[in-house]
């Protein structure tokens, strides 16, 4: 199809992430995190919080299992949908991961998160976790570093094999992912809240759904869908690839991971197409450089629309109405400044099953 290997257009990336230098310089950080929340790596800022105080209660329900508390826990800074505390829990370090307030309008559920967690920690991609209570995850601490500029470029097959062995894993995880169906969560809570959708929504909205429609359907298969770059770090031993935060974890479209994970550690056509040839296990056909480049389009339509509904729900003072304007920004340039209806058409054109799927 004509216009599929066009390179994707050159627009400044206003904004990292919401893991990356924007966020850490406003000293806060999305509900994905700096370095990798809830892994512990010690790149983190941590400050003393006690024993006492909100940690009481989890320490004396963890102590039995885990062992006695040694030394002082430490908070493990910068976080909006979670908190986070490295604490010495006999001879081991852990990290317990709290939910913030309200995580659940934004569709974080905290089962599939534990069950993904735990199946990715399996597969040798995930800190393993240790216990989850009601109202806590706790993983072991692990000590790692976040990839240096362009390292996961390298890395780019290490990863899409990480993202296959997930996808092909099987975990039965007890919510769907879908972004025209978060885009119609995320809008019907903005109304509750008496707020009103900007144009750019709305028209994120017929646009997500216009690659829905489009894209071949493919088996449906655990996914990690939050694939920013603070969320992808290197252990400090060894340099394995790890995959962390995994709270929109849910079944969705695995073409989706890889889009994602494109746009969001800004992937050039080059290494889309090593990305997509390590994950294919072959030479990627027309039709999945389309919906790559589709799935990357989808992807800041779910930024956008994560900026818009935290900027009705979120307390902190943080410039949220900015962070979604920036994505919908890149959103229509990439709509009106590339080949968008061919990538369209050629998605439309072909049904490729994903990795777990016989060819």
């Amino acid at each position: 199809m004509v216009g599929v290997r066009a390179a994707t257009p050159a627009i400044a990336r206003r904004a990292p992430s919401r893991s990356a230098a924007a966020i850490s310089a406003a000293a806060v950080c999305s509900c994905l995190v700096t370095a990798g929340e809830g892994i512990g790596c010690a790149p983190y800022r941590a400050t003393n919080v006690g024993a006492v105080g909100e940690l009481d209660d989890i320490l004396q329900r963890l102590e039995p299992s885990l062992g006695p508390l040694a030394g002082e826990p430490s908070e493990l800074g910068g976080g909006i949908t979670n908190r986070n505390f490295r604490v010495t829990l006999g001879s081991q370090d852990y990290v317990i991961r709290r939910p913030g307030k309200d995580t659940d309008l934004l569709a974080i559920d905290r089962e599939a998160e534990r069950l993904a967690t735990e199946t990715a920690a399996g597969l040798g991609i995930a800190p393993e976790v240790a216990a989850a209570l009601d109202d806590c995850l706790v993983t072991r601490f692990i000590a790692c570093r976040q990839p240096r500029a362009r390292e996961l470029d390298e890395r780019v097959e290490e990863l899409a094999g990480a993202l296959r062995s997930f996808h092909e894993s099987a975990a039965e995880l007890p919510v769907s992912f879908s972004v025209p169906d978060l885009l119609a969560r995320y809008g019907g809570i903005v109304r509750e809240r008496g707020g009103e959708l900007p144009a750019a929504y709305v028209q994120a909205v017929a646009l997500a759904a216009r690659i829905e429609a489009a894209l071949a359907p493919v088996h449906p298969c655990p996914c990690h869908n939050d694939l920013l770059p603070g969320n992808i770090i290197f252990a400090a031993h060894g340099g394995r690839i790890l995959i962390v935060d995994w709270e929109y974890a849910g079944v969705g479209d695995p073409r989706f991971d890889l889009g994602n994970l494109s746009v969001n550690n800004d992937f050039d056509e080059a290494t889309d197409e090593r990305l997509l040839s390590a994950y294919h296990g072959a030479a990627p056909s027309d039709g999945a450089r389309a919906a790559l480049k589709l799935m990357r389009v989808m992807s800041d339509a779910r930024e956008a629309a994560w900026g818009v509904v935290q900027g009705e729900v979120s307390e902190l003072d943080f410039d949220f109405e900015g962070y979604g304007g920036e994505h919908f920004d890149r959103l229509q340039a990439t709509v009106e400044e590339s080949p968008f209806d061919d990538w369209l058409a050629c998605a439309q054109g072909e049904s490729r099953p994903h990795s777990g799927q016989s060819a």
